[in-house]
């Protein structure tokens, strides 16, 4: 009599670890997704094009892209990691490549060649791929766990994975809270920041390559490319900001003071001394007229117009108020943010399945012989930047070998 595998979740966590699952005679692998469709999360990232993992060689390094979860990546990469994902893909017809920023996408740019080989696998695999099963309580047997699905028959599991992505809301756990498991409370984590009346958000589709975002009266602070919206401010500056932040800028209830150095090579001394420098060399310019900064016109014009300084002045007749003025506006423009816009393409909340009641080397429940959790469920999340499936790819990889071995 083979063993009965029940995955839940049709995700990337879920896909991966019903491929890797290394099957004897008689085993039966049943994978039930709750929507009508598999991968949608996959084929939506990275703007369609699926940024499928990070270029990354260094453990140590990638484990801080991860705001919850670092020390348990930390052990978990030393598994499965990026170079096994790149030949995983490769060795089934899809190879991967690296964009300037470290991002991998595959070769095709089409989340659509990602799905294809994700599904070929499960197919190749024989798994019976269940759609509209939701999943609303598990009950652990002296032998595995029998699944109640609405208006549908129950199922037993031999062996069963949860990986079915995180949920927005806490009570969206209620179905694994007898299991034993700490939930720790969902917040969002990858969002943008809502800054209402400031004139700023007329410079929608502008972006600065390098800035630096800090949240006042916290230690928050990180770098990166910041974009203009017409709701605030996103890009991925305020978006690593974000992840970093979630927790505290949850219990700010997402009303804070944002400071952004739109040139993140200067401090506000530094820049007051360019300015100065600036002045010295082009007494007869005007203001308007600045070269050699990486700032859009537009934007530069703004923080003219903050400083109370016309653009048609000359630099000779900036009185030096106006000019300290001006080195605060372009390295710590204060903006009052008051609410949050979901990224809705990285969707990623921080939260869920405490690690603690989680063996990193085997993803087995640690109260549960038999289930074991995988993806984005687990309180686990990373920055923007392939980070999120790569930790889906090797906590589902570890789950399918503990499996196979057992099997």
């Amino acid at each position: 009599m083979g063993q009965t595998i029940v995955i839940v979740g049709g995700g990337a966590a879920g896909f991966f670890c019903a491929a890797n699952i290394v099957k004897t005679g008689g085993t039966k692998i049943i994978l039930l997704e709750r929507s009508q469709k598999c991968l949608s999360k996959v084929r939506i990232s990275g703007g369609g094009r699926c940024n499928v993992t990070h270029n990354s060689d260094s453990i140590a390094a990638m484990s801080k892209k991860y705001p919850r979860g670092e020390k348990f990546v930390k052990k978990t990469f030393h598994r499965f990691f990026v170079p096994d994902t790149i030949a995983w893909f490769a060795e089934r017809g899809l190879k991967l490549k690296v964009e300037a920023d470290n991002r991998m996408f595959p070769v095709t740019d089409d989340s659509q060649s990602v799905i294809d080989v994700l599904t070929r696998a499960v197919a190749r695999n024989g798994v019976d791929i269940r759609l509209g099963q939701h999943v609303y309580d598990i009950v652990p047997k002296e032998q595995g766990f029998t699944l109640h699905i609405k208006g549908h028959q129950d199922i037993h599991a031999d062996q069963l994975v949860i990986a079915s992505g995180g949920f927005p809301k806490l009570e969206m756990f209620d179905w694994l809270q007898h299991l034993g498991h700490e939930i720790a409370a969902p917040v969002p984590s990858l969002f943008t920041f809502n800054i209402p009346r400031n004139p700023i958000t007329d410079l929608m589709g502008l972006s600065v390559p390098e800035g630096t975002v800090k949240i006042s009266g916290t230690k928050l602070q990180e770098s990166g490319p910041v974009l203009i919206t017409h709701w605030g401010l996103s890009g991925p500056g305020i978006l690593k900001t974000s992840a970093y932040g979630a927790l505290q800028l949850a219990a700010m209830n997402y009303n804070f003071q944002v400071q952004v150095n739109w040139l993140a090579n200067y401090n506000e001394e530094s820049f007051r001394q360019h300015l100065m420098t600036y002045k010295q060399e082009h007494p007869h310019q005007k203001l308007s007229n600045i070269t050699g900064l990486p700032i859009p016109q537009r934007l530069w014009n703004l923080l003219l117009l903050f400083s109370q300084i016309e653009e048609t002045q000359k630099w000779v007749d900036l009185p030096a108020k106006q000019l300290n003025k001006l080195a605060k506006n372009v390295t710590a423009l204060e903006m009052k943010v008051s609410g949050k816009t979901t990224f809705k393409e990285e969707f990623v909340t921080a939260g869920g399945i405490e690690l603690s009641g989680v063996d990193s080397q085997t993803m087995q429940s640690k109260y549960h012989e038999g289930l074991y959790f995988a993806g984005e469920l687990l309180n686990i999340d990373g920055v923007t930047g392939g980070f999120n499936f790569q930790n889906a790819w090797t906590t589902a990889w570890i789950a399918a070998k503990t499996i196979s071995a057992k099997i």
